[in-house]
């Protein structure tokens, strides 16, 4: 007899059943066909056979009409039904089982119902199990399951109650897949529910029970009740120790998570890489670079630094703790990088925008959050939501207009801009771009609106001037049952401040309180004073203040101070100027307002005294700074900056149109400032400067864009009152719209017109 050949499988030879003469589909055994497809013939004339399992219409065509199959040869079958997620199969192989009655069998009908439900198939699911003559607890346990897995925790709960009326018992895994099914709803009450049933039954304290209830009631908020429940466990694992660290950091305990990350150490229990990523994680919270460092340290005696989840928490604490350089090593050194690293890359540098110590520091983490989501697109990876909308929020801070626009051609190509966060990233994005129009269309095209959504656009409305349509769109957000909260408010008493529209603020400051129970807080009171000093009701203002819960604090005192000086009442003036000196403030540009106004009514006196309170608060000088982003490039200005290459040209350029401005009416305005310069000390000179720094950077990018592009720019202060109203001038000149972001609002100048409604309450 010649010998058999070798079957190829994994790389280790293997040997067919003796008894085999020969090696066709017929005569080998029908659980083996299901395992392997016939190979060509080799050079020699001989064969081997592949792992490759068969197709299911293939398998099942094997078997001649009338042959019995035992159950188990279905196994392979459905399971390659699961990996392929193919429901087609899936239904072919159930008629099949049909056919040759094995459906009867509880273990295979059990099978089909797991295998419909991990195809995404409920609806099939349950079909079949409300037509099975026999159910048991598996079976029971199997619908819920699946009912979880696709995201119907509704009907898990509704099954769960017919199994319980049944008469049959669930076991762990059902009251595990219960609770999982609480946790979606975040139902803390129903979770209490099969608690309680736990209990009555002493199977509270099982392990696998107490993990699932400390994630159960974490998820719903209740962080005292998640700590008694592993308190509870008596021999808690690493799981155990994981769910209630990470219960601790959900829920904004950090000490206590890392409390119990101690004594985990201490009772000698092994972290896993989840555990030492919720411990991370917690240091992120604390910004601990310290404690971080030595979880690190123990990532690599556990030999865990490897691992992917735990490299990203690592890289993402360096990052929160402004440790760039540590992040960027890390990341270049990852071997493999996930998505989720990417997008802590991007998310990374946004938030150090906003904790960078100065403007410059802030705008270049800005724009190398732009270069690693432009290496994320050549990585050949795929950006995800998080991707977008961190993206997003970075070009929101830096007015990169058109990054912005590029990144949403890519939302719209990669379907993304259907989700409701990254369609409101866009939203914010075109607003603080001064895009209103481009914001409007996004925010009109959302499939799915939520409150940040409605108060976003509210808000962006208001800052554009545009105050009909923000208390238009307020309504609708009532009138389709969207619940506004403190900043929905302060958005639509802003909207009204800026129109004049006192009944109507009157009448929405009302509502907020009586009708949805809102306590007004110093926004509020804020928006409502400057609509009265915008009217020039200085008397109401000031009785409007009288009325407050609290004491007025340094924004507040501000705007009647700059009423006061806008409409001539130096007493009122005077009076709010005590007040506000009285809470010492920390605002250099407060100061500024208060010296001049001082200054202008030639108080001396006051004069003196309000510099001698700067000099004890150590109130350090001004720094004026603007900056244009143009072709992806950021040029940075100071007041009266001579630095740059083209200053002989941009200073012509400001001097033709000042002089064209006075032909229009122009007037200049000169104020007290501080010195702005670095290596001088701190000094106060009664000239203003000839440039401030916007004004250079508006002329850098007349010169340097095209005619009929919008000037673009960011200013780190408040503009004052000169450059205010000489660039309302220079929009009338150019025939461009000027849009310059200061510290405190968004101005658009267009046609001789600013958005802020020529009244910025803290204009020096």
């Amino acid at each position: 007899m010649a010998s058999l050949p070798s079957l190829a499988i994994s790389g280790t030879p293997h040997r067919l059943d003796a008894d085999v003469r020969k090696l066709s589909p017929a005569s080998v055994p029908f659980e083996r066909r299901l395992s392997y497809q016939r190979s060509p013939p080799t050079a020699d004339g001989s064969w081997e056979a592949s792992v490759q399992p068969l197709d299911a219409r293939e398998a099942l065509a094997l078997l001649r009409e009338g042959t019995g199959v035992e159950s188990a040869f279905y196994v392979p079958l459905l399971q390659q039904c699961v990996e392929t997620r193919s429901l087609p199969d899936a239904q072919v192989i159930h008629a099949h089982i049909i056919k040759t009655g094995t459906h009867e069998e509880a273990f295979v009908s059990t099978s089909l119902v797991d295998v419909y439900m991990k195809c995404g198939a409920p609806h099939h699911a349950r079909k079949l199990f409300d037509t099975l003559p026999r159910r048991n607890v598996v079976t029971w346990t199997a619908l819920i399951t699946g009912y979880v897995r696709n995201s119907e925790p509704e009907n898990a709960i509704l099954v769960f109650v017919r199994l319980l009326e049944s008469g049959c018992y669930p076991t762990n895994y059902t009251l595990g897949a219960v609770l999982s099914a609480c946790c979606a709803r975040y139902s803390i009450e129903l979770g209490r529910q099969v608690h309680g049933y736990m209990v009555k039954y002493g199977i509270e304290s099982e392990t696998s029970m107490g993990n699932s209830l400390c994630s159960l009631y974490s998820k719903c908020g209740s962080l005292e009740s998640s700590v008694k429940a592993f308190r509870r466990i008596p021999n808690k694992n690493v799981i155990s120790w994981t769910s209630i660290i990470s219960a601790c950091g959900d829920n904004g305990d950090t000490e206590l998570g890392l409390t119990l990350f101690a004594d985990m150490l201490s009772e000698d229990v092994e972290p896993n890489e989840y555990t030492l990523t919720s411990a991370l994680s917690l240091c992120c919270m604390l910004q601990d670079l310290s404690l971080g460092k030595q979880i690190h340290s123990f990532c690599i005696k556990f030999g865990c630094e490897s691992q992917l989840p735990v490299k990203n928490s690592i890289m993402y604490l360096y990052l929160k703790c402004e440790e760039i350089n540590e992040a960027r090593r890390l990341f270049n050194e990852m071997d493999t990088v996930s998505l989720i690293t990417w997008n802590a890359m991007i998310a990374g540098h946004a938030q150090m925008m906003n904790l960078a110590k100065d403007d410059m520091a802030a705008h270049h983490s800005g724009f190398e959050a732009l270069k690693v989501f432009q290496k994320l697109n050549r990585s050949g990876m795929k950006p995800d939501l998080y991707s977008f909308s961190s993206i997003l929020t970075v070009c929101s801070g830096l007015l990169a207009i058109e990054q912005g626009e590029q990144i949403h051609a890519q939302t719209i190509k990669s379907g993304y801009l259907s989700d409701v966060v990254v369609s409101s990233a866009l939203v914010n994005m075109y607003n603080k771009c001064g895009c209103i129009d481009d914001a409007t269309k996004a925010f009109v095209e959302m499939s799915t609106r939520t409150l940040i959504s409605w108060t976003s656009m509210l808000t962006g409305y208001s800052q554009h001037g545009r105050s009909k349509e923000a208390i238009q769109l307020f309504e609708d957000m009532r009138l389709v049952g969207v619940r506004p909260n403190q900043i929905t408010f302060v958005g639509v008493l802003s909207a009204c401040s800026h129109a004049g529209m006192v009944d109507e603020a009157e009448y929405y400051f009302n509502m907020m309180k009586n009708e949805y129970g809102i306590k007004p807080v110093m926004d509020h009171y804020a928006c409502m004073v400057d609509m009265f000093v915008r009217q020039g009701r200085l008397e109401d203002a000031f009785a409007f203040v009288k009325k407050m819960n609290f004491e007025p604090n340094e924004i507040i005192w501000s705007i009647l101070i700059a009423g006061c000086r806008s409409h001539g009442n130096v007493d009122l003036g005077f009076y709010a100027a005590e007040r506000l000196l009285e809470l010492k403030p920390k605002g250099i540009e407060t100061y500024i307002l208060l010296l001049n106004m001082y200054i202008s009514a030639e108080r001396w006196q006051d004069v003196s005294r309000v510099r001698k309170v700067m000099k004890n608060e150590n109130i350090g000088s001004i720094r004026d700074r603007s900056w244009i982003s143009i072709k992806d490039k950021v040029y940075f200005f100071r007041a009266n900056d001579r630095s740059h290459r083209q200053s002989a040209e941009m200073y012509a350029l400001l001097e033709s149109l000042l002089q064209k401005a006075t032909c229009l009416g122009y007037v200049p305005y000169k104020s007290v400032e501080l010195s702005d310069k670095e290596d001088e000390e701190n000094s106060v000179g009664s000239a203003a400067a000839t440039h401030h720094s916007e004004r250079l950077a508006i002329a850098f990018g007349l010169i340097n864009t095209t005619e009929g592009t919008t000037i673009r720019v960011v200013k780190n202060i408040t503009m004052c009152r000169d450059c205010h109203n000489s660039v309302k001038f220079f929009s009338i000149l150019t025939k461009r719209e000027i849009i310059v972001r200061d510290s405190k609002r968004l101005h658009r100048f267009t046609d001789g017109r600013c958005s802020c409604g020529d009244f910025g309450a803290l204009l020096l």
